[in-house]
């Protein structure tokens, strides 16, 4: 199974969506009231994930436009947010221990997300 984003029901008659790999999420969004926002934002992410640039925010560096930011928890580990250029956090990944699989998770997008085939499940 490849890459692919997933379009789900949430809470109070919205929509969420997913970048996965062989069912394992990668990357999630915030809940959308529409299901066009949802969609809007997969193909925004499709065309600018690729050339974004990618902020450490732990070592105190900055980004503007589109950008991956790698965020360090209270408890020192790390997570990975990819914000849209007026600054709205679109997807965001879970904690990982290493830094390491953080920035695996942003190839991964960068790589195989504007190929990506996207799967309404809503």
């Amino acid at each position: 199974m490849a890459h692919k984003f997933n379009i789900t029901n949430a809470a109070n008659d919205q929509f969420k969506f997913d970048f996965s790999y062989n069912s394992e999420k990668i990357f999630w969004s915030e809940n959308y009231k529409a299901k066009a926002s949802a969609k809007n934002a997969i193909e925004s992410l499709k065309k600018n994930a690729p050339d974004a640039s990618v902020a450490d925010l732990s070592k105190d560096e900055t980004g503007s436009g589109y950008r991956f930011e790698i965020v360090e928890s209270k408890d020192g580990q790390h997570f990975v947010r990819f914000v849209a250029s007026n600054g709205e956090t679109m997807v965001r990944t879970e904690t990982y221990a290493s830094k390491a699989s953080a920035k695996n998770a942003i190839e991964s997008l960068k790589k195989n997300g504007p190929g990506a085939d996207v799967s309404d499940h809503a």
